[in-house]
């Protein structure tokens, strides 16, 4: 079955910084993500970050003179915007903590069939961090770590 598709995922997914080199450095030093490329675009700076592995989607900073962290009310408390697979949940929370991030309480669903942590980057964002036994297997991108 041969189907034409609208869209196939969704690519990337956009944050804004109103200091577009320390939350480049931040997503690097404290998420892993590495900088692929950073570039003007429409009268500001745009950065572009990526995981190594082959179906991620791309982080992209936006610098804005308007910042304004993003959170989204659920019934009347903040929600993230964004989350990020872990496949080692425990451990990252500790990282996260241990190198002074905003991280709140670690909670698991379902008898342990999924945990998760909201925490902020350097700009308020508000952020999740999640692991389920449903996750994805995904590969590494053909040398991305070299």
């Amino acid at each position: 079955m041969n189907k034409n598709f609208l869209f196939t995922q969704i690519g990337y997914t956009y944050l804004p910084t109103a200091n577009i080199e320390g939350s480049s450095q931040w997503y690097e030093k404290y998420l892993g993500l590495k900088l692929i490329d950073k570039f003007d675009d429409r009268g500001s700076l745009i950065a572009i970050l990526h995981y190594p592995h082959k179906h991620s989607i791309a982080l992209v900073l936006v610098e804005t003179t308007e910042h304004q962290p993003l959170s989204i009310l659920r019934n009347g408390s903040p929600y993230p915007v964004l989350t990020m697979n872990c496949p080692n949940i425990e451990d990252t929370y500790q990282k996260l903590k241990e190198q002074g991030a905003e991280v709140q309480e670690l909670h698991f669903i379902a008898d342990g069939e999924a945990k998760y942590f909201y925490f902020k980057d350097d700009q308020g964002n508000l952020l999740e961090a999640a692991w389920s036994k449903w996750d994805p297997v995904d590969e590494v991108k053909e040398n991305f770590l070299i």
